[in-house]
């Protein structure tokens, strides 16, 4: 079975997005912060990562480059807030693999785990 990570301060979208993914067969691991989520995947090493932006403690694009240097070819996948599209080219050049606009749509975010799940690790 594949292990996502998912960051996000935010307890329902952790919530939502756990639920839908376990639905679909994969192992969910939390993280409340960029801190945790960075430690999480040094002791997990998932498969793919949701990432939301905006985190306290440290954000998205800090545990980003963290976590690329744990595991330079880690599939992360950028959350971000409308409004925030332009930090998205900063992620993108970081080493992040997609980015999705919150709202969650289940189908972007499956069509998006199983894309980056298919690129080489």
């Amino acid at each position: 079975m594949k292990t996502i990570l998912i960051a996000d301060d935010a307890q329902f979208i952790r919530l939502r997005l756990g639920k839908l993914l376990s639905e679909h067969g994969y192992v969910v691991i939390e993280a409340t912060d960029g801190i945790e989520a960075v430690e999480c995947y040094r002791t997990a090493w998932p498969d793919a990562v949701l990432m939301d932006l905006t985190m306290p403690n440290k954000d998205g694009l800090a545990a980003l480059a963290e976590i690329r240097t744990i595991n330079p070819q880690a599939r992360v996948i950028m959350l971000t807030a409308l409004g925030q599209q332009a930090i998205i080219v900063e992620a993108i050049r970081a080493g992040a693999r997609d980015f999705l606009v919150k709202p969650i749509d289940p189908v972007r975010i499956m069509r998006a785990i199983q894309r980056v799940l298919e690129q080489p690790a």
